[in-house]
């Protein structure tokens, strides 16, 4: 019986401890999608999305795979004026390898909210979904 108890506090110990590190890892991802946009660096925000990934943004504009969410990020970076932040305030793993962050989104005086989809492969995890939302009035 103590080995049963013992067996099941230290799985769920390492479970904890996955989640802690798959949390910090989303958080990381979230953080260089921030720098890589910063930085107008395609192979960067590339290299963050899975293949079939979308981001709708707040205009209502919808891009459709990684290749139009790269150009339209790079054109849109390059016309925004003023520092760009995602302030991560949650993230819920929605089933094992699938994880939502949302957050803050700020760029100069704008202010939004923003949910990013992100999912886990054997090369970590990867931006699958972006939803930017003004705020309602």
């Amino acid at each position: 019986m103590k080995l049963l108890l013992s067996v099941s506090i230290l799985a769920g110990s390492l479970l904890a401890q996955s989640r802690s590190d798959d949390e910090t890892a989303v958080r990381d991802v979230v953080r260089k999608y921030v720098d890589a946009r910063d930085q107008q660096d395609p192979r960067a925000i590339e290299a963050l999305f899975t293949h079939d990934a979308d981001q709708l943004v707040s205009s209502g504009e919808w891009r459709k795979g990684r290749e139009e969410i790269v150009r339209g990020t790079i054109a849109a970076s390059q016309n925004e004026a003023g520092k760009r932040t995602i302030t991560v305030e949650s993230v819920r793993f929605l089933a094992p390898g699938v994880a939502i962050a949302d957050g803050r989104y700020e760029i100069g005086d704008r202010r939004m909210w923003t949910s990013l989809l992100l999912t886990r492969d054997s090369s970590g995890w990867h931006i699958a979904a972006i939803r930017n939302m003004l705020p309602a009035k």
